[in-house]
């Protein structure tokens, strides 16, 4: 998604810096209603999975990213009012089509598809004018209607299919958000106006999943120019503007929100999801050290639960315990077989450079747990792949390989069996309940807040004075929010009241000051019970929790009391930008707060607050380093922390 966020910033910029000079010839008057036609080009990412084409075609490979660039072509009408609001509506040819990224069938065999969907686009939207200016926005919904589902796939050493995708939507609904500029190129004294229009739009994938199966969604920026025809009554033309009004001093909001106690720590009663992978190291085929393993002795008498009810107290902040647990998967999987006779395992090793060192590091897999615990081989294929089936390379990608690759690098465990793996998602473990007591909450931070921070400040920083004087200093800080445990401000003191100032310097220089105060209370000795959960999100997907939701739904929301409060914290890796990283981890932690909301209020259960936030990669409050294949895999996650009612 972050080559979206690329171009639709580029088009925007240079729409602005081209049209900026024509603002000073802007014309006051203007026609209520304009015609007219309108010429694009759509930009189609696509992501998720496609596999199953139609009732006769299932693919060997699974189809994931793509991009394509087709027509778009409609007729306008536009109500301009006076004032700001206005109306418009857009009829016309919407292409959706593109190729998929090229992938590897079983056989080494090159595989590729193109979709070729188009649409009969209605797309009403309400249009906001800048005042003496042609600059307007625009935003409203996109009604499409189902015109061409063709396909054609292409695989080497198989006959090529050109036929028509099925269990495609007749009808799409999804909404877009813009901006135009109105060019007048008519004669002043004419009073049928002609405008030219360079627009461009973003449609993101929210509501655009075009088929009523798999995980298939587009995400398409739209640049074109339109020509629009008014007709008005001749009126003076304003062929200079009134000088800008003088700079006004930047102002910004600043207040402090702190929870009623601040928990010193909790018990946590944890649903540990288990990656279904173990991650080789580079130029080695054996089971890497950091995997505990057994011997066979000590495996006979290994049971899964001897994970489960250990408490540990995590000194560091991040998640010692939880890696622990892990790196026990293959002892955890040899003890569910050795409990299942019946369930059967595939080990698929991926070794990024050849078929062969991916069926070693598979076997190499198998031959522990046929050694170890006794597994009966028959029950454990294995093959090899040079890419897992989900891997986090994609084609053409020139950036942080090092770091995809080692996460490409692993044997995955996929099987049928309930008792072995979980399904929320994707070929997850299934999952393992642990005690840890967690210090210093989440809940526990004091939140200092300043509105707009990154738009107006260079940086900013808080000083905290007790009464008697003295002052712990905090900063500097360059986003809208920063969180401080409230134990480090409180020290050895049981409660407090605190002068909090901010001080920060503009992006012009210039200082700026605002005071708060803010009383804080350590709770008792008592520790308190919480219980935890977590998601794992594939690399760069935030679409993926629709996977979750019977999970949500079902184990999540159930086990949310009435008075709780919720809190969901969405975290990424560090491969990718930090911009980018941000925003995909603020939405996967609202998706998750939308699926658990719309399930605590069929339930009944309407006083349930909550508290998300998306951290994206910061260090500060990841749950796990990132050295590892196996941390930054854990980091692209989802937590929920659900805090009972205290009595």
């Amino acid at each position: 998604m972050s080559h979206i966020n690329k171009i639709a910033s580029g088009l925007t910029t240079c729409l602005l810096i081209t049209l900026a000079s024509f603002t000073v010839k802007a014309q006051t008057t203007q026609s209520p209603w304009w015609f007219g036609v309108s010429g694009a080009a759509n930009l189609n990412w696509f992501d998720g999975t496609t596999q199953r084409l139609n009732n006769s075609l299932i693919v060997p490979t699974a189809f994931h990213k793509g991009f394509g660039v087709r027509p778009y072509g409609s007729v306008l009408v536009e109500y301009r009012p006076k004032g700001v609001v206005g109306f418009m509506l857009n009829v016309g040819y919407d292409g959706r089509g593109a190729k998929f990224d090229q992938v590897e069938a079983p056989c080494n065999c090159p595989a590729n598809l193109q979709a070729n969907l188009s649409y009969v686009t209605v797309e009403p939207s309400l249009r906001l004018s800048v005042p003496s200016s042609g600059l307007y926005f625009f935003t409203g919904p996109r009604v499409a209607f189902d015109i061409s589902k063709g396909f054609n796939y292409t695989q080497l050493r198989q006959p090529n299919t050109n036929a028509q995708l099925s269990e495609i939507h007749n009808t799409i609904v999804s909404g877009q958000v813009g901006l135009g500029y109105d060019i007048i190129i008519s004669a002043p004294a004419s009073s049928t106006k002609v405008s030219l229009s360079p627009f461009v739009s973003y449609q993101p994938y929210f509501g655009q999943e075009p088929r009523t199966i798999e995980s298939w969604s587009i995400t398409t920026v739209r640049a074109g120019i339109a020509l629009k025809f008014g007709k008005v009554h001749n009126k003076p033309i304003v062929k200079d503007l009134p000088p800008p009004p003088p700079t006004a001093a930047v102002d910004v909001t600043f207040y402090v929100t702190a929870p009623k106690e601040i928990p010193l720590s909790r018990q946590v009663s944890e649903t540990l999801p288990l990656l279904n992978s173990v991650f080789f190291d580079d130029g080695s085929n054996q089971i890497p050290s950091r995997y505990l393993v057994l011997s066979p002795e000590n495996a006979g008498g290994f049971k899964e639960a001897q994970l489960q009810n250990v408490e540990y107290k995590d000194m560091t902040g991040r998640s010692a315990r939880q890696l622990n647990v892990y790196y026990n998967v293959l002892n955890i999987l040899g003890d569910r077989l050795r409990a299942n006779p019946n369930a059967r395992v595939s080990l698929s090793g991926a070794s990024g450079k050849d078929v062969a060192e991916g069926k070693i590091m598979a076997e190499s897999v198998k031959l522990y747990l046929v050694n170890t615990f006794g597994i009966n081989g028959s029950r454990i294929q294995t093959e090899g792949r040079v890419k897992p089936v989900i891997a986090s390379e994609q084609p053409g990608g020139t950036k942080e390989l090092v770091l995809l690759r080692a996460g490409d690098r692993r044997v995955d465990i996929e099987s049928a069996s309930p008792e072995l793996l979980f399904e929320v998602g994707g070929g997850m473990m299934k999952p393992l309940q642990i005690t840890t007591v967690e210090t210093d909450p989440l809940d526990g931070q004091v939140i200092f807040k300043v509105d707009s921070a990154g738009k107006y400040l260079k940086n900013w920083s808080v000083d905290v004075t007790d009464e008697k004087g003295a002052t712990q200093h905090f900063g500097p800080f360059t986003d809208s929010q920063e969180g401080i445990p409230g134990k480090t401000i409180l020290g050895n003191n049981g409660t407090g009241n605190f002068k909090v100032v901010m001080t920060g310097e503009t992006k012009a220089g210039k200082p700026i000051t605002k005071e708060s105060t803010v009383y804080l209370v350590k709770q008792d000795l008592a520790v308190e019970k919480g219980l935890r959960y977590s998601i794992l999100f594939n690399f760069d997907r935030a679409n993926a929790v629709a996977s979750y939701s019977k999970f949500l739904t079902t184990a999540v929301a159930t086990s949310i009391p009435d008075g709780a409060t919720v809190i969901i914290h969405g975290h990424t890796d560090i491969i990718g930008k930090e911009g980018h990283n941000l925003t995909l981890s603020q939405q996967r932690a609202r998706d998750v707060q939308d699926i658990l909301q719309k399930a605590l209020a069929s339930a009944g259960k309407n006083n349930v607050k909550f508290e998300t936030y998306g951290f994206g990669e910061d260090t500060n409050h990841a749950p796990f380093d990132n050295a590892t294949p196996e941390e930054r895999f854990y980091n692209r996650t989802v937590i929920i922390d659900i805090i009972p009612l205290k009595q």
